[in-house]
């Protein structure tokens, strides 16, 4: 499919990033990205407040400002009393206000299946724009937020997860990466994107594809819900997991001590999860000490981006 050329356009289709940037002027860009989906938790006013966060993550991917959103509705007004809605929107709107989000409308429709999300358009510096290219070899590898929430969220599903484990995911889904955007802007890091629907593992492979760089992970230094490695043993894993798994294989090289599950956590689908970031060694503490400090308490250096092999990530215990 033919696309529109234009020279203001710094981030398009062509590059499959978290969100659109286009440059306004010499000193502000716009990003813009959307995202939607089905609950995946039972109280409405808490799916509102994860499907708010998880759109407005993009735009904290690309190391901008979110500061309008427009609401997407899918609602089943036969089946579902409207208060179900009224909630759901609540929560939406209360996440947007901690972001400082003004909702300017939204559209939506009469479905047979509930979803819910934000379009959401925000503000960077043409120059500041981070992207998941730019990855450098010796870069060391920031995750801002455990995995597992997809297994959790399985495990529920099952009705093998207790209220406490379901809270917790809950908890980091609703989250904002506000923070560690800010920080990561503030410090300069190399690259960056939010872990979501293709795990850690997809997302990172889709770092270094097409490039003259590979990525070293340390499964030992990766924050994972203490819940979700038992659920993978357990064999509570998404679909999405095994499609994940299937489309990346060849770009991962696993370690023959790591048990079955471990690849499962990191292939996870996450929802809203946390941000991923490259930054050089001698700026990577400063940045893990200031997320420490502003309240992203779970971020750790979980490995490296190495120069060889390209486009290969090795996986180790």
């Amino acid at each position: 499919m033919p696309l529109i050329s234009d020279p203001n356009l710094i981030v398009g289709l062509e590059k499959a990033d978290d969100a659109g940037v286009y440059k306004l002027s010499e000193e502000l860009a716009i990003i813009q990205t959307v995202d939607f989906f089905t609950p995946i938790v039972d109280d409405p006013n808490t799916f509102g407040q994860i499907a708010a966060a998880n759109a407005l993550s993009d735009v904290y991917a690309m190391g901008g400002t979110p500061i309008t959103a427009m609401n997407i509705v899918c609602f089943p007004v036969k089946t579902l009393d409207i208060s179900v809605l009224r909630e759901i929107l609540r929560g939406g709107l209360e996440k947007m206000a901690e972001a400082g989000v003004a909702l300017v409308g939204g559209h939506s429709v009469d479905d047979v299946e509930l979803k819910y999300g934000l379009s959401v358009t925000g503000t960077v510096h043409p120059r500041r724009v981070v992207t998941k290219a730019g990855a450098r070899a010796g870069d060391k590898l920031i995750l801002t937020k455990p995995l597992g929430t997809g297994i959790i969220n399985t495990a529920v599903k099952g009705k093998v997860a207790g209220e406490e484990a379901a809270s917790r995911a809950a908890i980091h889904m609703a989250s904002l990466n506000r923070a560690a955007s800010h920080l990561m802007q503030e410090v300069g890091v190399s690259a960056c994107t939010d872990i979501t629907g293709f795990g850690l593992l997809g997302h990172a492979c889709e770092m270094i594809q097409d490039s003259d760089i590979g990525m070293k992970i340390r499964m030992s230094s990766v924050p994972v819900f203490p819940e979700a490695i038992e659920f993978a043993r357990m064999g509570m894993i998404p679909g999405g997991t095994y499609r994940n798994k299937e489309f990346r294989a060849a770009m991962i090289q696993a370690s023959g001590g790591l048990p079955d599950h471990v690849l499962d956590i990191l292939f996870d689908p996450q929802t809203s999860g946390g941000l991923f970031i490259a930054v050089s060694p001698e700026r990577a503490a400063r940045l893990l000490s200031r997320l420490h400090q502003n309240g992203v308490v779970e971020a750790a250096v979980v490995g490296e981006v190495v120069a060889h092999p390209k486009e290969r990530i090795i996986v180790e215990e």
